[in-house]
């Protein structure tokens, strides 16, 4: 059996027990989602945007799914911490791919913001919800977008209405947690009207030691004068598979700073898809990958410059050690008409060790006269000449190795807004190079 088809058995099977444990607004899609992955498949290594992974190799394992929706028997409030010092958030879990109803923060954002399961704002909010989900995450286009589309349940929904600013960072925990191998099917939507303004911290563990596949599907749309920050945070095991596409939409002068760190991972393959359909908005897109052993990074980004007058900066790092692999290739794509498009994409990495391979494909493709844009990327190693001066100063060789790793990724972190994230960030990305970033501190279910 290939890959394609246990998936397509397991929907022929249980559509109508998916169906009947979602909402309305989930399952009008479902079945074209289901048509679109009968004629996509699986991607091969020649398709272009996915020549650096094998996805068929990645989903061909028989994991388990929770149809029926059973609870799972955690209460993470009480479980687990995932702290930020000095940084005020409103704090939420996602349980596999479950929203955590049973307990919510004590300090929820207010001023009219939703932050809510999928399924139960779509039936609080049907015309808003039904406004936005599945209108720019194309399932024709994708198949591990339609995969998710065709297979999740619920997921996580948050609208923040016009001009209003929440005031403390929205922090998602995702938690995987199982007695069995586990495939879950995450699903986000982000609504920001018209001026409004949110910030986004997404923390991604593992609490247990099985097999995990999670397949995630994030689309914001960010009004006219609206600003976003997503911050997305991963820190699994080796054991886990993650497939992540966020699309992204912009309107007339908005703003959004997307940032991705992947401390701890498995098999990582993140896509963005970001538009500009309004005048005058701007984006920074990051990305800071540490990876050894035998792990694998993939980031695939797209950046479509649909109108003029709108900048992006792109800046992704990697830190490669052991015989673990790192990929990036992103594409800033300018229309007709898109005059006066400013665009800067840098992709920069280092192999630590001879064993450590790095795929680097940035490209532009122009078709407008009045822009500028830049792209370019390098991979190295260590400074040998740095090195040998610092030892000469009395810094042992490991510790300067560490030191010129911390300093190379530390312009990716210094792109976020959230100075105490920036702060815990570099305490966590230090404690991942010197080997003993096992777990976040407080977290005591892996104890």
């Amino acid at each position: 059996m290939n890959s394609e088809q246990q998936y397509i058995s397991l929907y022929n099977d249980s559509s109508e027990l998916i169906k009947s444990h979602s909402a309305d607004v989930m399952n009008a899609l479902r079945d074209s989602a289901f048509e679109s992955f009968k004629r996509l498949g699986f991607p091969s290594r020649k398709v272009e945007r996915y020549k650096y992974t094998d996805m068929a190799k990645l989903f061909a394992p028989d994991y388990g799914l929770n149809l029926k929706r059973l609870e799972i028997p955690v209460d993470p409030y009480e479980a687990f911490r995932c702290d930020v010092p000095n940084l005020s958030t409103s704090l939420y879990f996602v349980v596999n791919d479950q929203f955590y109803t049973k307990a919510l923060p004590k300090v929820q954002p207010g001023n009219g913001i939703i932050v809510d399961s999928l399924c139960h704002a779509a039936k609080e909010h049907p015309e808003l919800v039904e406004k936005y989900y599945g209108k720019i995450a194309k399932t024709d286009e994708d198949a591990v977008t339609a995969l998710n589309t065709m297979l999740a349940q619920d997921g996580l929904f948050v609208y923040v209405p016009k001009n209003t600013k929440a005031d403390r960072c929205i922090q998602v925990i995702n938690i995987l947690r199982s007695d069995v191998d586990l495939m879950v099917n995450r699903r986000v939507l982000i609504v920001l009207d018209e001026g409004a303004e949110a910030k986004f911290l997404f923390c991604d563990h593992a609490a247990d030691d099985r097999n995990f596949l999670g397949t995630q599907v994030i689309e914001a749309f960010v009004g006219d004068n609206a600003s976003l920050e997503l911050n997305c945070l991963e820190e699994t095991h080796y054991k886990n598979v993650r497939v992540s596409n966020v699309y992204i939409e912009q309107q007339r002068d908005s703003r959004v700073n997307h940032n991705v760190i992947t401390l701890h991972n498995g098999t990582t393959r993140n896509q963005l898809d970001l538009v500009f359909r309004g005048e005058g908005s701007e984006c920074s897109c990051n990305g800071c990958v540490i990876a050894d052993k035998q792990q694998h990074v993939d980031n695939n980004t797209l950046i479509d410059h649909m109108v003029g007058h709108c900048t992006s900066n792109e800046l992704y790092k990697y830190v490669l050690n052991d015989k673990s692999v790192g990929a990036f290739a992103g594409k800033i794509l300018v229309r007709h008409g898109a005059e006066k498009t400013v665009s800067q994409e840098t992709n920069q990495n280092l192999c630590a060790t001879k064993e450590a391979h790095m795929y680097t494909q940035p490209m532009l493709e122009i078709y407008a006269d009045d822009v500028q844009c830049n792209h370019g990327s390098t991979v190295g190693q260590l400074n040998d000449a740095a090195l040998f001066y610092m030892q000469q100063r009395g810094v042992s060789l490991d510790e300067a190795r560490l030191l010129l790793e911390f300093a190379f990724v530390n312009e990716v972190i210094d792109k976020m807004e959230l100075e105490p994230l920036k702060d815990r960030l570099h305490h966590l990305v230090e404690m991942r190079f010197r080997g003993r970033l096992n777990k976040c501190e407080g977290c005591r279910l892996c104890k």
